[in-house]
């Protein structure tokens, strides 16, 4: 198999994969937000698991550098996915009363 049918498939599965993440987020419905980021933040650790898997390799230098681009971007994805999580939740949790004034 040559690298540019690899390439193809690869491309393929990856448009695929788009198509159906954006099928799959549109209809999800608002009271479910919060634990799809969570899910999403799990897939964006495996996303970087895999990267540094990449880049790792050393196989060409093209493969190092989109590894090492794709370690960069899934762990500001994964950093990113856990503040607006944490904020989500922050809403859901009971305020302090305000002191009483005098």
């Amino acid at each position: 198999m040559s690298l540019f049918d690899q390439f193809i498939g690869h491309l393929y599965v990856f448009i695929l994969a788009a198509f159906l993440g954006l099928s799959v987020i549109t209809r999800v419905s608002p009271m479910l937000h919060t634990p799809l980021m969570s899910l999403t933040n799990a897939i964006s650790a495996i996303s970087v698991v895999a990267a540094i898997e990449i880049a790792g390799k050393q196989e060409s230098t093209l493969a190092t550098i989109l590894g090492t681009t794709a370690v960069a971007l899934a762990f500001a994805n994964v950093v990113g996915g856990f503040m607006i999580t944490d904020r989500m939740l922050k809403m859901f949790k009971k305020r302090e009363p305000a002191a009483a004034k005098h």
